[in-house]
C-alpha cells in the first residue's frame, strides 16, 4: 500500500538558540540574520530515506516548479481514491520501493522523468530493498558521514544530494554544503564583494576553504547558516519566500 505523507514540522533542535549564538559569534550573519527574521526551515520528519531521496533525484537539475510538477505527478500516478471521493479526490500518498520497481517504464517516463532519473529511481528501490539505504529508524542512528558513505551508493546520489538530506528530512544542525551553488553566492553576498545587481561570474564565488575558515565558528549551527545563506540569494533577487 502507498503511505499516506505527513505535513512537515520545524527540526527538532534549538533554532532559536542556534540563532542567537550565530548572531553573537558573527556580527556580518547577524545583519543578515536581522534582515530575514525567524528561521523558518521545515522537515518532512517522517518521510523516510527512501521517499525523500525521490524527491531528490526529481529535482536535480531542475527548476522548482517544474520539478514539483513532475514529482507531483509521479506521486498521483500511485494515488488511490480517497475513501469518500469528493470531485475525484485522493489521498497524498508516496509508492514504495517495490511499487518503483513494478511501476513500467512508461508510467514513470509520463510523470516527466528522463531516462538517466528513471534509472536513478529504480536503483534507489533496488537499495533500499536490499538495505543499502537504510530505514528512517537506522539513520537517525547513523553519523552524518556514515549517511553520505551509504546513500552515494545510489546511482545518481552525490554528497550534495545526501547533504540536503541531511538539513531538510533529517533536521541535521551542523551541515556545511560548501559546493552548493545558492550557499556559495549567499556567502558572496554577505561576506564577499558581491553585490545584488551584480551578474554572478565563477570568480565571484568563494572557494570551499575560505567558506570552511569562516565558519568554523558557526559550529554547531552551519545547517541553520546555511539557511539563512539561501535566504541572501532571495533577497538579492527581491522575493519573500523560501526558495529551498
Amino acid at each position: 500500500m502507498p503511505r499516506q505523507i505527513a505535513a512537515p514540522r520545524p527540526p527538532r533542535y534549538d533554532s532559536a538558540g542556534a540563532v542567537r549564538e550565530l548572531s553573537a559569534v558573527d556580527p556580518k550573519l547577524a545583519k543578515l540574520i536581522e534582515r530575514v527574521g525567524p528561521f523558518r526551515l521545515r522537515i518532512a520528519s517522517t518521510q523516510s530515506p527512501f521517499e525523500a531521496l525521490v524527491e531528490s533525484i526529481v529535482y536535480q537539475q531542475l527548476h522548482g516548479k517544474a520539478a514539483a510538477t513532475i514529482h507531483r505527478r509521479l506521486l498521483e500516478s500511485f494515488a488511490e481514491p480517497a475513501p469518500h471521493p469528493e470531485a475525484g479526490a485522493t489521498l497524498a500518498t508516496h509508492p514504495t520501493a517495490q511499487h518503483i520497481l513494478d511501476a513500467p517504464n512508461q508510467q514513470l517516463r509520463a510523470a516527466g522523468l528522463s531516462a538517466n532519473k528513471t534509472l536513478a529511481l529504480r536503483d534507489l528501490a533496488a537499495k533500499t530493498l536490499d538495505g543499502t539505504v537504510p530505514t528512517l529508524q537506522q539513520v537517525r542512528r547513523m553519523s552524518d558521514e556514515a549517511i553520505i558513505e551509504h546513500l552515494t551508493q545510489v546511482r545518481g546520489i552525490g554528497k550534495w544530494t545526501v547533504e540536503m538530506f541531511l538539513i531538510f528530512r533529517l533536521g541535521r544542525p551542523d551541515v556545511w554544503p560548501t559546493s552548493d551553488y545558492g550557499v556559495r553566492k549567499g556567502f558572496a553576498l554577505t561576506f564577499g564583494k558581491l553585490k545584488p545587481a551584480d551578474k554572478v561570474t565563477p570568480a565571484d564565488l568563494p572557494k570551499p576553504d575560505v567558506m570552511d575558515k569562516r565558519a568554523g565558528r558557526w559550529r554547531p549551527w552551519r545547517s541553520v547558516a546555511s539557511w539563512y545563506l539561501w535566504r541572501a540569494c532571495d533577497l538579492a533577487a527581491g522575493t519573500t519566500e523560501p526558495s529551498v
